[in-house]
């Protein structure tokens, strides 16, 4: 395990190394903004572009890049949406609000989606099965944004119980401040429950019909006692991977959702990033979000063996 964990952390960073460059050298194909000539901070980022190579090539452009991050952390100043400001505190005061939402989200989902996922399993064939199985299908099929416009037309628009946007502000914890995030929340969290109800449903399903099932019920066990202590531990072995790797992934958020209900965070600002092309953030949220999903397959992989001892990953017997 030791050896594989190394192994994929090596080859994480390699893969990082390999998506950061190409989308440096995508983003800064594109002409750079121009910056206004009155405004006394264009000197300061001209001066830091010239510093940068930005007329060098795009290799001696990446090793500037990658020397002035490993050697003072320095990512750059934004040259367009926060003119001058430095692009590591504009990520930092951007972040609280993505987690928070997708935090929020996660605690909505997870429960609902898994308590689904047993309830049809244990009722399978039945019309409760069917019933959930076929929204569930439907709630997968069906993008997120496409529940934002419907939660925004129905709940906010006729019969407003929620707001349209979110609230502005920092105090992410107060109840005003979680009414405003229902829409995004419920709109980030209709995928999560449908995956994870399908998940629990088809592992569980699989698991009712194995062969130490029966011995545990010719043992004198009642269903619910041997669904409890051995059919929902051995389908918790694949789906509580796929509930750590939704923990580690609350901080990337949603481009789209964040968008449509202004949710302050990472989302948007990639978005105006790409719009704005605003090389330094951009290229700061693409590392972060290449960083965060390749950390949610780690350790999908690596907790299987936590999870269950007989499971050894890169063992060659």
């Amino acid at each position: 395990m030791g050896k594989y964990a190394v192994k994929r952390i090596l080859l994480m960073m390699m893969t990082l190394l390999i998506i950061t460059f190409m989308c440096f050298v995508l983003i800064r194909m594109l002409p750079p903004a121009e910056l206004p000539i009155e405004d006394p901070h264009s000197a300061v980022i001209l001066a830091r572009r010239e510093a940068a190579g930005y007329n060098k090539p795009y290799l001696v452009q990446f090793g500037i890049f990658l020397k002035n991050i490993f050697t003072k952390w320095d990512w750059g100043v934004s040259d367009v949406l926060y003119f001058g400001r430095d692009v590591t505190t504009i990520f930092v005061t951007k972040l609280p609000a993505t987690v928070v939402v997708n935090l929020y989200s996660i605690i909505f989902a997870i429960p609902l989606g898994v308590g689904l996922g047993i309830f049809a399993a244990i009722k399978k064939n039945t019309w409760i099965d069917h019933t959930i199985s076929t929204l569930t299908m439907v709630c997968i099929s069906v993008p997120s944004f496409v529940y934002a416009f419907i939660i925004q037309y129905f709940l906010s628009y006729k019969l407003g119980w929620l707001p349209f946007l979110m609230k502005g502000g920092t105090d992410y914890f107060s109840f005003s401040m979680f009414v405003s995030m229902l829409p995004a929340i419920m709109s980030l969290g209709m995928g999560v429950v449908a995956g994870f109800t399908r998940t629990t449903r088809a592992e569980l399903t699989e698991v009712l019909t194995s062969e130490f099932m029966l011995l545990a019920r010719t043992k004198g066990l009642t269903k619910t006692q041997a669904t409890v202590r051995h059919a929902l531990k051995n389908c918790m072995v694949v789906v509580l991977p796929s509930i750590f790797a939704e923990f580690i992934s609350i901080m990337s958020g949603s481009l789209i959702i964040e968008g449509i209900f202004s949710v302050p965070g990472v989302g948007g600002l990639s978005l105006n990033a790409i719009n704005g092309r605003d090389y330094p953030i951009f290229t700061m949220v693409t590392v972060f979000y290449t960083t965060i999903g390749l950390l949610a397959s780690i350790v999908i992989d690596i907790s299987y063996g936590f999870i269950d001892p007989r499971i050894r990953m890169g063992s060659k017997k």
